[in-house]
């Protein structure tokens, strides 16, 4: 496997272990092994979108206990 694949499947494994409290993931690489470097590029841009509207969800919710 190319060093570049192994970064990219690494970086999925940090974002999925971004948050505390939440069990670690582990990936075996053999399974996205067969995956191209664009592949695993679309599995990091969905995360992070994922994680983004996560965050927008959060701050909506936050939103309604301001007071003005």
């Amino acid at each position: 496997m190319e060093s570049t694949k192994e970064q990219l499947i690494q970086d999925i494994q940090n974002l999925l272990n971004k948050y505390d409290g939440v069990p670690s993931t582990q990936i075996n690489p053999e399974i996205l092994q067969f995956m191209d470097s664009t592949t695993l590029k679309n599995i990091i841009h969905s995360i992070l979108r994922q994680q983004e509207k996560a965050n927008e969800s959060n701050i909506e919710w936050l939103e309604q206990f301001k007071q003005y």
